[in-house]
């Protein structure tokens, strides 16, 4: 009997075990499919480069009108396979185009291994081969992007970068090549937001929380300007408290967490890290 019992407590506590690791298959978070703003993309050129301006404006005007543009957004959005980017070494003996990216903002800028992958990638080789330049890849934080190529250590900064006028402190934005929105991402059982219909409705709740509600976001993206507040982007943010974090994926995971409510980001990698996400659980 006593075998029989310890028999049945090892199988229980493994069946716990089992459990508390998660793999039942449901998903974790999901996506208020809501837009809470509207905004543009466009990739950040170097002042001193006036001509380097007008060849990416040129370069994407032609990858839009020859089809080149819906084939690599395909790659993330449809049925076809994503295209690993290699970086070149930085050698100023070398004819290359420096980029500036954050590669933590898939399906935009993302790597596996030492392979950088996104739609802003894979425009990126396409757009170094256009110019005849060997591509190397500079990879940093978010908040250093416009920065770096402000300060002519890069050419040019491609990072799922909103069109914002205090950007253009540190460079000139190319024609706008993508337009983005910020969304909301809450626990999958969430039923908060299920009645809303618009913007204005999502806003309304979250205007009547308070600070004791976190809603995480990425350090220094329009998600930030969006929950704080900012009078150049004309809003008015909410009475919350903003949690900054390195990448979308953290601020996402920590929700799983339970330690933050909500959290505020674009829409396409919204859509990516709440399926890889949902995937591993």
């Amino acid at each position: 009997m006593k075998k029989i019992l310890s028999l049945f407590l090892v199988v229980l506590m493994a069946a716990m075990t089992l459990a508390s690791c998660g793999g039942s298959g449901e998903p974790v978070v999901k996506v208020v499919e809501i837009d809470l703003t509207q905004e543009e993309y466009a990739f950040g050129v170097d002042k001193t480069q006036p001509e380097l301006l007008e060849q990416v404006n040129a370069f994407l005007a032609e990858i839009k009108s020859n089809g080149k543009f819906d084939e690599i957004c395909n790659n993330y959005f449809g049925d076809g396979t994503p295209v690993p980017v290699t970086s070149g070494v930085e050698d100023a003996s070398k004819d290359q185009l420096v980029v500036a990216t954050n590669a933590a903002f898939e399906p935009f800028e993302y790597m596996e291994g030492d392979k950088y992958l996104g739609i802003d990638m894979e425009i990126a080789a396409a757009l170094a081969e256009y110019l005849g330049k060997e591509l190397v890849i500079s990879n940093m934080e978010f908040d250093a992007v416009c920065l770096s190529v402000g300060q002519q250590k890069c050419d040019i900064a491609m990072a799922g970068l909103t069109v914002k006028p205090d950007r253009e402190e540190y460079v000139t934005f190319s024609d706008s090549y993508y337009n983005a929105a910020q969304k909301l991402i809450v626990p999958a059982d969430s039923t908060e937001f299920d009645a809303c219909a618009d913007a204005a409705a999502v806003e309304a709740i979250l205007n009547a929380k308070d600070a004791s509600t976190i809603i995480g976001v990425q350090t220094g993206t329009t998600g930030q300007f969006y929950v704080e507040g900012d009078e150049g982007w004309g809003f008015a943010g909410y009475p919350v408290t903003c949690t900054g974090y390195k990448n979308g994926s953290m601020a996402v995971q920590d929700l799983v967490n339970g330690n933050i409510q909500y959290v505020i980001i674009d829409s396409a990698p919204a859509a990516a890290i709440t399926a890889s996400i949902n995937e591993m659980n």
